[in-house]
């Protein structure tokens, strides 16, 4: 993937700023890392005013966009590193994984009236597509992201998501004012070129969903009567820091089941080259009525590979879904 002119700009704006604190860093201490890290970040803005920033050093092709927005000092490519090096990071990846596989919740909960399951597949070794499932008092908090870009650099701002919901969740802050809370704390630790779309929501016991769409695809409302999807989707975070979200409700009756899911899904290629789309999973949501979170789950998973069949996975995939199953007196 090229780099592209906005993206250099915004590379330019962020080296000149890292630039600037790496200066005051070391007029405090001049230490021999510091002074380093300045001569690396001149060479980048160097190359980026004779136009051959982001060109590997030793093959002198492009490095692609996704390695200069991850690493912006990096002068080689993957292809072209030492194999200590490339052996190294093949570990870092690996641990990388882990450490992602993590921090994922449960394959199946069961709270506040609901039971929840999730497929999560990444494209690579890890993933920029979030998933959470929080209780918290007498309610369900649920999220469904996915970051721009891919890789290593996608699955650090999955993580970053993931802590910083982790940690307002349980202030008890309506979810609007939640989401845009997180909005700006994800501004301020981000590069201008990276955002999210995300779904925040909370389910209560009596079978009302709150749902706070950042940019995100559409979630659907299954029900013995209907398949509707649940617009209203504003801005992603991490473009303004002061944008401010809204939230719909819903009401679920028992057995009513919330499918939610990322853009790798419906996105997901077919071998004619036709995209998998919102309408073909919502017409197979009509014939799954009655069925469990998890059988579900599997279902769709099931239907999106034998539309794929043989075809390359492209992108990262999440599908969520939360059933309404209150306990009758």
């Amino acid at each position: 993937m090229a780099i592209q002119v906005t993206d250099m700009s915004l590379l330019r704006e962020q080296l000149v700023l890292r630039r600037e604190k790496l200066e005051a860093a070391s007029a405090r201490s001049h230490t021999a890392n510091l002074v380093q890290l300045l001569e690396q970040v001149d060479k980048a803005l160097e190359r980026l005013d004779v136009g051959t920033y982001g060109i590997c050093d030793v093959c002198h092709e492009s490095m692609g966009a996704e390695r200069v927005l991850s690493d912006p000092l990096a002068q080689i490519c993957l292809d072209c590193l030492p194999p200590a090096e490339r052996r190294q990071l093949e570990q870092d990846l690996e641990l990388a994984a882990r450490i992602q596989t993590g921090l994922l919740p449960r394959r199946e909960i069961s709270s506040a009236g609901w039971q929840v399951s999730y497929h999560y597949e990444a494209a690579g070794l890890v993933s920029g597509d979030y998933i959470d499932v929080l209780p918290h008092s007498k309610d369900l908090y649920f999220m469904v992201g996915d970051v721009s870009g891919k890789g290593v650099a996608a699955s650090m701002l999955m993580a970053n998501l993931h802590a910083m919901f982790r940690v307002l969740v349980p202030t008890g802050l309506p979810v609007a004012e939640l989401v845009s809370r997180a909005n700006r704390i994800f501004c301020e630790s981000t590069l201008p070129t990276q955002y999210a779309t995300l779904i925040v929501g909370k389910a209560s016991a009596c079978g009302e969903v709150e749902i706070c769409n950042g940019g995100h695809p559409a979630p659907f409302h299954v029900s013995s009567r209907s398949v509707d999807p649940l617009g209203s989707s504003g801005l992603p975070v991490g473009l303004f820091a002061d944008q401010e979200f809204a939230c719909t409700k819903t009401q679920f009756s028992p057995g009513d089941s919330l499918v939610l899911y990322t853009d790798g899904v419906t996105e997901a290629v077919g071998v004619d080259g036709s995209e998998y789309g919102e309408q073909r999973l919502g017409e197979f949501l009509r014939s799954t009525n009655g069925r469990g979170s998890a059988e579900l789950v599997k279902a769709c998973v099931d239907d999106l590979l034998s539309f794929r069949a043989s075809s390359r996975k492209l992108d990262d995939q999440a599908l969520m879904v939360l059933k309404f199953t209150p306990v009758q007196n």
